[in-house]
C-alpha cells in the first residue's frame, strides 16, 4: 500500500509539467493540439476595480504595523501596544501612520469614504455586528487581501482570541458584515 502511494505521488509529480493535449476530431485524423501556456495573468486584474495609480507603500506600512502585533492579546478598552480591543487595534495601527481614527468601531464607521464590498482594497476598514451590539456596528478589522474572483477578503483584527487574520467567508463574519470605509 505504501509503495502504491509513493508511485501515485511520483506519477502526479512527473505529469504535473506535461502540457495538456486535446484531440482535434473535426478532421478525423486525431491531430494533437498543444494548449499554449498562460504567461500573462493581467486578465485577472483587468476589471473596472483595478486602479493603476494605487500606491502600495503606505498600505504596506499599515500592514507591517498591523502584522507586527499578530498574536497580541485581547483586552476590552485597550488600545495597545501589548493588548487591544478591535477599535483600539485599528486606531493604534492607523495612528502610527499619521491617521487619527475615533476610538469606537461605531464612530470609525462614520469616518472615511464608504466602499462597496466589490470594490474593497487592502487597507480598507471592514465592519461587522457582534452578538453584544445587536444590529449596529460592533467590530472592525483591516483588509489584508481580496480575492478578485470570489470577492472574499482576509482581514486582520483584534478578536477575543487576540490579533489574528480571519476570512470574510467564515460563517461568523459572513452573516455579520455591515460595510467598509476607506480612510487612506
Amino acid at each position: 500500500m505504501k509503495n502504491l502511494k509513493i508511485f501515485a505521488v511520483a506519477m502526479m509529480l512527473l505529469t504535473a509539467g506535461t502540457p495538456v493535449m486535446a484531440d482535434n476530431e473535426k478532421d478525423g485524423d486525431n491531430k494533437e493540439q498543444q494548449c499554449e501556456e498562460i504567461d500573462n495573468y493581467d486578465f485577472l486584474y483587468n476589471n473596472e476595480n483595478y486602479d493603476e495609480d494605487f500606491e502600495f507603500e503606505p498600505i504596506n506600512d499599515v500592514l507591517d504595523e498591523a502584522f507586527s502585533h499578530m498574536g497580541a492579546r485581547y483586552r476590552s478598552g485597550q488600545a495597545g501596544p501589548n493588548a487591544f480591543d478591535c477599535s483600539g487595534f485599528t486606531s493604534y495601527v492607523f495612528k502610527n501612520m499619521g491617521i487619527d481614527l475615533n476610538r469606537s468601531s461605531r464612530a470609525q464607521f462614520n469616518q472615511g469614504d464608504p466602499v462597496d464590498k466589490d470594490k474593497l482594497q487592502i487597507g480598507d476598514l471592514v465592519f461587522f455586528t457582534s452578538p453584544r451590539s445587536g444590529r449596529s456596528i460592533g467590530h472592525v478589522g483591516i483588509v489584508v487581501d481580496v480575492d478578485p474572483i470570489s470577492g472574499s477578503f482576509n482581514f486582520i483584527h483584534a478578536s477575543t482570541k487576540g490579533v489574528k487574520v480571519s476570512n470574510s467567508n467564515e460563517r461568523y463574519y459572513s452573516r455579520r458584515y455591515v460595510g467598509a470605509r476607506r480612510v487612506m
